[in-house]
């Protein structure tokens, strides 16, 4: 079965990782998946990565958009919204691979967005289960928010995750924060989101719509400290007293 989205841009995000992009076009490619535009924002990769994009290019036909000097996540994303030209945006980070059952699952959303006026984004993977949810249909729930809720997880509501949202997404959220390291581009624009009372669907198995892969060759360009992964039992609950604190301070004290 072909699935057709001309209503709908793939935007993906790259950066020195074309064997990936490769990877992520072929797996649309063997799900049948059409769209109306296919960008590929690449934030100033080097010379090599860029020679293959442009072979890329004339396989799989979508438009470049490149910057002239890196300048992180938070350009990369502006520069390639900028250049969408459909109603929805299914953004996608140049190291996921759609599974089997995405394609059908993107057709529900869309249609959740056409008929729900309210709703501003589609989340179809995360690292963990959002812990307020209201079950919907077809396997999605609604995301439910309230800053009084128990605990700070709660604030994970936008993530740079694959998800599907309305272009017109900067005139709601504003833009992403540039000149930041890329996580804190995505905690900014959590917390717009948040503050402009955005509403999300989540997709309940989160895990069966996309694997996330970055082998050896290709590893992720971020880089997070020891603090912020480690498991040990002390760090890691300073390290949620912290975030508890941070997250409400700065969502009631812009």
């Amino acid at each position: 079965m072909d699935f057709k989205f001309p209503d709908v841009t793939l935007l993906i995000t790259h950066y020195n990782r074309s064997a990936s992009l490769e990877r992520l076009l072929l797996a649309f490619d063997h799900l049948s998946c059409s769209f109306g535009n296919i960008i590929v924002s690449d934030d100033a990769s080097q010379a090599s990565h860029l020679d293959k994009i442009n072979a890329l290019k004339n396989r799989f036909h979508f438009q470049l958009v490149s910057a002239g000097i890196n300048k992180g996540l938070g350009h990369n994303l502006n520069q390639g919204q900028d250049a969408v030209r459909t109603e929805y945006t299914l953004y996608v980070q140049e190291d996921f691979i759609p599974l089997r059952e995405f394609p059908e699952k993107l057709l529900f959303s869309l249609e959740c967005l056409k008929t729900m006026d309210d709703l501003d984004m589609v989340r179809f993977y995360a690292y963990r289960k959002y812990p307020y949810l209201e079950p919907l249909a077809n396997g999605f729930s609604r995301m439910m928010f309230g800053p009084f809720k128990r605990g700070y997880e709660k604030f994970y509501y936008y993530s740079d995750h694959p998800h599907l949202r309305r272009s017109s997404f900067f005139e709601k959220f504003g833009r992403y924060k540039e000149g930041v390291k890329s996580d804190v581009t995505e905690y900014r624009m959590m917390l717009s989101f948040l503050r402009h009372k955005g509403k999300a669907l989540f997709y309940d198995d989160f895990k069966s719509l996309f694997d996330q892969h970055n082998p050896d060759d290709e590893p992720s360009t971020v880089k997070r400290s020891y603090l912020s992964r480690s498991d040990r039992w002390l760090i890691r609950n300073i390290r949620h007293l912290f975030r508890h604190v941070k997250f409400n301070y700065n969502y009631f004290k812009p």
